[in-house]
């Protein structure tokens, strides 16, 4: 198999967040949070979402797709990893945590931010041994009721021993 070496696929993933966001955004200044304790778990609905990735070029390779999620509401927690599924035409398979990575708790104030990202290993298009994932999907520790959906336009996913895709913790981003 066929990987980047880390810092390129990190520095691929950074430029790309910059300069290549999708258009996936949600929440807004009229976010109603007014019912919601501060403190209490990170409501989705109460979060800016953007996408940005560092695809894999070819099977076999890995890819990175970062999502930045900015609060729009009262000070929240979030405690855990982001439930993440990926799409695809006969299912749904759901996205393990990164191996050896520890859950912890974040505080998140007003217009404060945080990423999780998901790492997958792009597979061979038309293979049996792939999935050819058109969407995926996260929900939030505390609000798993409520689901984002972002268009995938990464290519297939491999899944030779089970699907080769992992997401992070919540990551502290900005001051």
């Amino acid at each position: 198999m066929r990987t980047f070496p880390l810092a390129l696929a990190a520095a691929l993933a950074t430029t790309l967040l910059l300069t290549g966001c999708d258009d996936d955004k949600t929440g807004g200044d009229d976010v109603k949070n007014a019912d919601r304790k501060s403190g209490s778990a990170c409501a989705l609905g109460d979060m800016g979402v953007e996408v940005g990735a560092g695809a894999a070029p070819a099977a076999g390779d890995t890819g990175t797709v970062t999502v930045t999620l900015t609060n729009k509401g009262a000070q929240c927690t979030l405690k855990g990893f982001p439930g993440v599924d990926l799409l695809f035409e006969d299912g749904t398979t759901s996205v393990s945590p990164d191996e050896g990575a520890k859950a912890q708790s974040l505080i998140l104030g007003k217009g404060g931010t945080t990423s999780f990202t998901i790492t997958y290993v792009r597979g061979e298009a038309g293979s049996a041994e792939s999935l050819d994932v058109h969407k995926a999907s996260f929900t939030l520790p505390g609000d798993t009721n409520t689901a984002h959906e972002l268009r995938w336009t990464y290519g297939e996913v491999a899944r030779t021993a089970g699907t080769q895709a992992s997401v992070s913790g919540f990551e502290t981003s900005g001051d």
